[in-house]
Formats: structure tokens, sequence, C-alpha cells
């Protein structure tokens, strides 16, 4: 079915909306934020005046708040695989790790680099009998994130985020073209130790045909919790995908819940799995993974 003009506007309006959201006093902490100006690559913050360790994972939505700066930092899927049965046709696609290495460089703007090192996609056709095999590089993306507030405390916290896609992976795994898109991550404590996150994003993907670019939408509505202890912390989310492919629009639908664990002040630990709500989206798609702060 194709995108109607009515649920376009919704999603652009949504992005605006998310742009535009204006600071209001109650969103700042009544604490002052620690001034952190004279912190640079080379003069990095100190430990004892870093933020608090966050990650972008596990699941699919991202956190708004950036590295700190003159830090590095990584996060990676240990392992992470993709089933999906439709009719006759299986595949699986497995990530043998999935790392981003971030750098902190400014106290508001950090830089990050995102490549799966080995994709192996395998297909099965039981009516056909046919096969195939793909191994190789998943695509390279380069990100950054800008905190326009809440890094340093606060009821609420806001970024934008932007990428671009460097096609490196070969057909099959990758459609060997360059892509770029804007996420805005905002977050807002809730009562009761309850986190929300809400998380739209626009990309400009290119056309199957390679006729051009159309645009795809992607949302998600995250609320997460701590369990046990402080440490262990508890999410659940939906996400949303609308591909407007001039060839036909296509909606995914996902119900995502995940665990992660902070080991140490600077390692996470985390496990998860994003359930298929319909037809056009994986089966299952579940993973282990690491996260670490130096």
């Amino acid at each position: 079915m194709g995108i109607t003009p009515r649920s376009e506007q919704f999603y652009i309006l949504l992005l605006l909306a998310s742009v535009s959201t204006p600071l209001h006093a109650e969103d700042i902490a009544s604490t002052p934020a620690p001034d952190k100006s004279a912190y640079t690559l080379f003069n990095p913050t100190p430990d004892t005046q870093m933020r608090s360790f966050c990650t972008d994972r596990p699941t699919k939505s991202n956190s708004p708040c950036t590295l700190d700066v003159g830090h590095f930092q990584y996060e990676a899927d240990a392992f992470n695989w993709t089933y999906n049965h439709n009719g006759s046709h299986t595949q699986n696609t497995y990530l043998f790790t999935n790392p981003t290495f971030k750098l902190g460089l400014t106290n508001r703007i950090d830089f990050e680099v995102n490549i799966a090192p080995l994709v192996e996609v395998s297909s099965h056709d039981k009516a056909t009998h046919s096969n195939s095999d793909l191994t190789g590089m998943g695509d390279l993306y380069l990100r950054a994130k800008y905190s326009l507030f809440g890094n340093d405390g606060g009821n609420a916290a806001m970024t934008l985020f932007p990428y671009v896609k460097i096609p490196t992976a070969a057909p099959g795994i990758g459609n060997k073209s360059v892509e770029e898109g804007l996420i805005v991550p905002i977050s807002f404590a809730l009562p009761q130790s309850f986190s929300l996150v809400i998380d739209p994003e626009i990309d400009a993907f290119k056309d199957a045909q390679d006729t051009g670019y159309h645009t795809n939408y992607q949302g998600v509505i995250n609320v997460s919790h701590t369990l046990f202890s402080d440490a262990v912390t508890g999410a659940v989310e939906l996400w949303s995908d609308v591909n407007n492919e001039p060839a036909g629009t296509t909606t995914q639908l996902s119900f995502d819940t995940a665990l992660s664990w902070v080991v140490r002040p600077n390692l996470q630990l985390d496990i998860g799995a994003n359930i298929g709500l319909n037809r056009a989206t994986p089966d299952l798609q579940s993973y282990i993974g690491i996260s670490q702060r130096f």
C-alpha cells in the first residue's frame, strides 16, 4: 500500500515538533551544570566530572547524551541474529560483532563510526530448493551527536544526530548507495524512576530502481526502568518504519525488549530481542552486547 499524504505529514510534523521543542524551566535541574568549557581533546574531562555511563544500546532507540570531551567509548553487538520466514522463503542474518566507536570532541558534540566487519546472509527457498549464502563487510556509518540541552542534568534532554552511510558492503548485504538521515532523540524523566525516550528519524534512501532518492520515516517510543538495583535496567519499546519506496511503500512494526547491566561504572553488558508485528518485519532479532568507556 502507498503512504498517504496525511501519514507523511504526521511524520514530518513529529520531526519538526521535536526539533522545535522549547526548553522550559521545569526541564532544568535545580543544581547548575558544572562548567566544563576548559576541557578539550587534549585536556579531557576529569573522571570526577564525567557524566553517568550512557549508551545508545541495547534497543533501537538512541539516547540524547554525548560522550564527555577527550574520552573514547565503544558499543558493540558481540553477536546479532535476525530470522525471517515468509511463505517458503527463510533468511538468517548474522552479525559477528557490530561495533560503534565514539570520541568526545567537545562538551556537546561527539563523533561516531559504525561498521559490521563480518556479515552473513543465508537464504533458503523451500519451494524452489534454492540456497544463497553471502558473507562480507557491512556498510560504514559516520555519525555525530550535538546536544541541545540536558547533557549534564535535568528532567529532559535532546540531541540532533545526523548520519551518512558510506556503501562498503557487497550487493546483497548492502545496496551500494550513499544514504543519509537525521535522528532527534528526546528523553524525559517520569515519576517512579521511569524514563521515556521518543526517537523520530527521517532518512533519504536510494530507490530500488536507482532512479533517485525517497523518504523513509522511523519512530520509536521507549520506556525503561531500573530492576533489582540501579545497575540493571529493563526497557520495552515500539518501533515503526515507513519506507516510501516508489515501487511500493513498506511499513514495518516491532515490539522490542532488552536488559542492560552496568557491571562497573564504565562497563555495560546487555541482551535483547525484537519481535516483528507484521509480515514486512523480520520475525525475530536477538543479540547480546557490550559497551565500555575510557
